[in-house]
């Protein structure tokens, strides 16, 4: 069986992200998806389901 070339460091302090940041990240992610579900409700809404689809279908089709 071969061997590692070197044993394994444990991490410092600085290299782990604290918990504060990865807490603020997952709030914020959630943030922006709940923004995005709530756009597109309101769309759908706003617009109707024919309406709807055809403007998402539209905008797919401009990105490609």
């Amino acid at each position: 069986m071969a061997h590692p070339l070197s044993t394994p460091q444990p991490l410092d302090g600085a290299a782990q992200p604290s918990r504060k940041f990865a807490r603020a990240v997952a709030a914020g992610g959630t943030g922006v998806g709940v923004a995005l579900l709530m756009a597109a409700l309101v769309l759908w809404f706003h617009y109707g389901t024919a309406v709807f689809f055809e403007m998402i279908a539209s905008g797919i089709s401009a990105c490609f």
